[in-house]
């Protein structure tokens, strides 16, 4: 055999054009990863990965846009924000990651995940259409363009009719353009369902509702609000990411609010990401506010529904209310990914182990399981897309809830709950585990009717835990 030539190596040319794109558009050098592996011992999704995240780091930092741009990984991506969370250098690892897909459709490279670039347009072009996502809409775009999912989704389909989950018609919804102030209760707080809690998720606004008159929270949902744009505007339209949250902030602002609770994790994330976007990049927020001409005070604060109740009703008037005492019932509280990451955006304290969710529901009296499940990704952003990630992902998080003791698991995200609850049924699982939000557990503490927190939509049936219990009739 030919020895090899060490006076001679092989010449490896470095290309930084990539590099510089990433730079130039997410001021984030490439350069200034090291390979520590975090991103990929972290990443919820890399055993679906062709390459794994440092792997496209590394392509990048060499030049192999052939890796880059072809690479199915940032396509499968689900933005759970893990990786740009614990990047000990700082590196938004998510938002290039989605860069890489716009760059790859400029370049008119042909998607190697195309269900997710159509699930992006689709998205998109209903937000467009009627100002808040159509998901019915949605649904019937996507599953047309791949009928065999339409088939492996018939199941859920026909349990979401049964249930009364799915809005039949669009409602067509434009902002308005100079909102008049309204006056409101000094402790008032806007109320921002988002476009779930008007379809698919509807027991969670209603339980919501019900529990904050119960807390005697003074909750207003102006009109006019528009779709947050999810994923797939953060993903594929960073404009519109930026622009369709601040169109609602703006109309939170000029109604008289200082604060707006989201009970949908994804809302609240896209929110936070563009409050974050204005207070830190001034070329950014000149161009939003003279196209939406409006000066943004940055006078409201965004929280998470669990975050509101718990600063403004707290433990004490938690167990003040409570009627039926939650004891026995042993509860897993599970966060998701997008209430807390990334911290610099969230301003969360304890990013891996939140403990909000907790504290109240053991003040309804409720046995919470310590687990270290709470902030692992369900697989959200592909449930109509790629199922079989959200079964697994969904499935290994109830498998452990199981295994730490719990019999009911806690949710506050719409998005989660979907993948843990409605698609419970395809997961082959040896026993089902009721999904409830924690709204509806606190609901049954107060009291107050099934109906009233729409326990009859949930889809993974947990009536039989709650008689067995003595909670409800």
């Amino acid at each position: 055999m030919e020895k090899e030539n060490l006076s001679n190596p092989p010449i490896v040319e470095i290309r930084p054009h990539l590099a510089q794109r990433v730079e130039q558009e997410l001021g984030h050098n490439v350069y200034l990863c090291y390979q520590c592996v975090k991103c990929t011992s972290g990443c919820p999704m890399s055993e679906f990965f062709d390459w794994q995240p440092n792997q496209i780091m590394r392509a990048l930092q060499l030049g192999q846009e052939d890796i880059a741009l072809h690479s199915r990984t940032p396509w499968l991506c689900a933005a759970c924000q893990t990786c740009t969370t614990r990047c000990p250098q700082g590196l938004d690892i998510n938002g290039i990651m989605e860069f890489l897909t716009r760059e790859a459709v400029a370049r008119g490279i042909k998607p190697p995940a195309p269900e997710v670039a159509t699930f992006n347009r689709a998205f998109l072009r209903q937000v467009h259409l009627w100002g808040r996502l159509y998901e019915p809409g949605l649904m019937i775009e996507l599953k047309l363009s791949n009928l065999r999912s339409l088939f492996e989704d018939i199941g859920l389909y026909t349990r979401m009719l049964r249930k009364r989950k799915v809005g039949f018609f669009p409602k067509m919804v434009r902002p308005p353009r100079r909102p008049k102030a309204r006056s409101v209760l000094p402790q008032a707080i806007a109320y921002y369902p988002g476009c779930s809690l008007h379809s698919s998720a509807k027991e969670f606004d209603q339980s919501a509702r019900a529990v904050c008159r119960a807390l005697d929270l003074d909750i207003y949902e102006p009109n006019g609000w528009v779709c947050c744009g999810s994923s797939a505007a953060h993903r594929a339209d960073p404009e519109a990411a930026v622009k369709l949250p601040l169109i609602n902030l703006k109309l939170f602002e000029q109604s008289g609010f200082s604060e707006v609770t989201m009970p949908c994790a994804a809302c609240y994330n896209r929110h936070q990401a563009a409050l974050y976007e204005i207070r830190h990049h001034p070329q950014t927020r000149q161009a939003i506010e003279k196209e939406l001409e409006y000066h943004f005070q940055d006078s409201i604060r965004v929280t998470t529904l669990v975050e509101a109740v718990y600063n403004h009703a707290g433990t004490t008037k938690v167990a003040e209310r409570t009627k039926q005492n939650l004891k026995g019932l042993r509860v897993a509280c599970y966060y998701g990914c997008l209430m807390t990451r990334p911290p610099h955006v969230t301003g969360a304290l304890h990013v891996e182990n939140p403990t909000e969710m907790e504290s109240l529901l053991a003040a309804a009296g409720a046995q919470v399981i310590d687990w270290s499940y709470k902030t692992t990704c369900c697989g959200a952003a592909h449930s109509l897309t790629r199922p079989e990630i959200v079964w697994h992902l969904s499935s290994n998080i109830l498998i452990e809830a199981q295994k730490a003791g719990a019999e009911v698991l806690a949710v506050a995200c719409p998005l989660c709950h979907t993948n843990l609850d409605a698609r419970q049924f395809q997961m082959g699982l040896d026993r089902s585990l009721p999904v409830l939000y924690f709204t509806q557990l606190l609901g049954i503490a107060f009291d107050l009717s099934p109906s009233q927190i729409g326990l009859e939509k949930n889809l993974t049936d947990p009536f039989p835990l709650l008689r067995s219990k003595g909670l409800i009739q």
